[in-house]
């Protein structure tokens, strides 16, 4: 799935964890707290439900209690940070896509967004882009890429965001599993990423993309390219 936008090529902006690890020890003080939550199917664009929930903490176990009768206990997985099991053992990604405005868990079958704002809506931003923090006025074009943790068994899903160059070139940014943002380039005679070693490998038209961390990631070429 790509949302496209055509642009002249932008600057990516960098972000960190920093406040999302500062709001989890604050919610593991609290531990618990009225939430909204918004439910994405995989791989669609807009929420397909929103509902009332609670989220909670206690010693980096976590449960999402919504409304609708859906319960999620997620258990970390040590020295592995933002990833989770769920309660039948399948990984489970908590990203930082919503800034201080709350926390994305990617589930094996949908994303559930966490808002601690409990109204009914919020910014459009928020609700209707699951490829939050990224968007077309930004970039020439989103995505969920499949990713997978370190450790983890199976693929989650990962925001990018898409600068597209001539030659069929681009800066891809993510939004790795454990919540840290960087960027991959995919230039004519290289692919290299921000901060990390990487062994890229073509196969039919996926780029699979392994990093010395473990994380392995696939990267369609038509995302690179467009189309």
């Amino acid at each position: 799935m790509f949302r496209r936008y055509r642009r002249p090529g932008l600057a990516a902006v960098v972000a960190s964890t920093t406040a999302v690890t500062a709001l989890l020890a604050t919610l593991a003080h609290a531990d618990s707290t009225a939430a909204r939550c918004d439910i994405y199917a995989r791989g669609n664009d807009h929420s397909s439900a929103t509902t009332a929930c609670v989220f909670s903490q206690r010693q980096g176990f976590i449960s999402i209690q919504r409304a609708d009768g859906v319960n999620h206990h997620l258990s970390p997985v040590k020295q592995t940070v933002g990833a989770y099991t769920d309660e039948q053992g399948r990984p489970v990604l908590r990203q930082s896509g919503l800034g201080d405005q709350g926390l994305i868990f990617r589930l094996p079958d949908e994303s559930v967004y966490v808002y601690w704002n409990t109204g009914a809506s919020t910014t459009e931003l928020s609700v209707d882009n699951p490829t939050a923090p990224f968007t077309t006025e930004n970039y020439d074009a989103t995505a969920l890429l499949r990713c997978r943790a370190v450790d983890a068994n199976v693929f989650g899903q990962c925001p990018a965001g898409i600068l597209r160059m001539e030659n069929q070139q681009a800066s891809i940014v993510v939004l790795g599993p454990d919540g840290e943002q960087f960027t991959i380039n995919f230039m004519t005679d290289y692919i290299n990423a921000t901060n990390r070693a990487v062994e890229a490998k073509l196969i039919g038209d996926t780029w699979v993309l392994s990093f010395a961390n473990g994380e392995v990631w696939e990267v369609p070429v038509a995302a690179i390219e467009g189309g």
